[in-house]
């Protein structure tokens, strides 16, 4: 008798080569058949893109879950993921959290030791939703230059997670009155000299010396803008500044204000401008 393969799961995407740091996403296929128990590393996030019924072996019996489009488990590290089952081939998101990530979005609230998710088999959380697919959405546009961007994100669900799942009632404090003029004058300044860099959220924290989630917040206080927004905002206005040299090709602007590649650069200077850069710099 042969023994059975297990199925292939065909990743339709995946943040891995992209470089995502404390946050992780597979897109993928999920086949119709058995999934055996598995320890991760990580707290696990499942988004369901379809409807299917999935069943999981809980106490050494079979539950089974009916899931509609939007739907989601959560699934922490410190436990096994339980031996399951989808009945039919399904388009799901999973999202791989770094213990890491949660415990600092964390740390200035927490003791780190102290943080447990509560295991979510199925529930309705439409911002979790939204996160996945705006991930997924940044990471098909942007591959490598969407590092920024899933990093804010991976703080902002990190937060979102210890406020609703967790075992504990998280306090988070509200922080108002934005960065002190000088140390936002310093990131500020910092962003600017190092737009042609891959910037990152821990990187610009660590210029005024504060934790990604309490920078982030105070950040967008002060400025409107999150620090995502801010840098990209910042590359395109360089780049237009830049256009109006002749001695620089596309190629070369596109690199000197951070962008992996010239399509992404042209499709958010299209979403900023209304325009191309090439149309920009004929019109000048």
């Amino acid at each position: 008798m042969s023994n059975h393969e297990p199925p292939q799961h065909l990743h339709l995407l995946e943040s891995f080569e992209a470089g995502w740091d404390g946050l992780h996403l597979i897109y993928e296929l999920e086949p119709a058949d058995e999934i055996p128990e598995t320890q991760f590393a990580q707290h696990l996030i499942i988004i369901a893109l379809d409807d299917f019924r999935g069943s999981y072996t809980l106490n050494g019996r079979w539950q089974h879950i009916d899931y509609t489009k939007g739907d989601i488990g959560i699934f922490p590290a410190s436990q096994p993921f339980p031996k399951a089952q989808v009945d039919r081939e399904v388009p799901i998101i999973d999202l791989f959290v770094e213990k890491a990530t949660l415990t600092g979005a964390a740390h200035e609230f927490v003791n780190p030791d102290q943080i447990e998710l509560v295991p979510q088999l199925k529930l309705r959380d439409p911002l979790i939703e939204h996160m996945g697919l705006a991930l997924l959405a940044e990471l098909e546009a942007g591959g490598a230059d969407s590092r920024l961007y899933a990093e804010s994100m991976a703080t902002a669900l990190s937060v979102h997670l210890l406020r609703r799942y967790s075992s504990r009632e998280q306090h988070f404090k509200h922080y108002t009155g934005g960065l002190p003029k000088y140390k936002l004058r310093q990131v500020v300044s910092y962003i600017h000299e190092n737009l042609d860099q891959n910037l990152t959220l821990a990187e610009l924290s660590a210029v005024v010396q504060m934790s990604p989630h309490y920078f982030a917040s105070l950040f967008k206080q002060s400025t409107g803008l999150t620090p995502h927004q801010y840098v990209t905002k910042s590359r395109i206005e360089k780049a237009k500044q830049l256009l109006v040299r002749r001695d620089l090709t596309l190629v070369e602007i596109c690199q000197e204000v951070g962008f992996e590649s010239q399509s992404h650069f042209t499709r958010v200077f299209r979403q900023h401008t209304k325009t191309t850069p090439k149309i920009y710099r004929d019109r000048l």
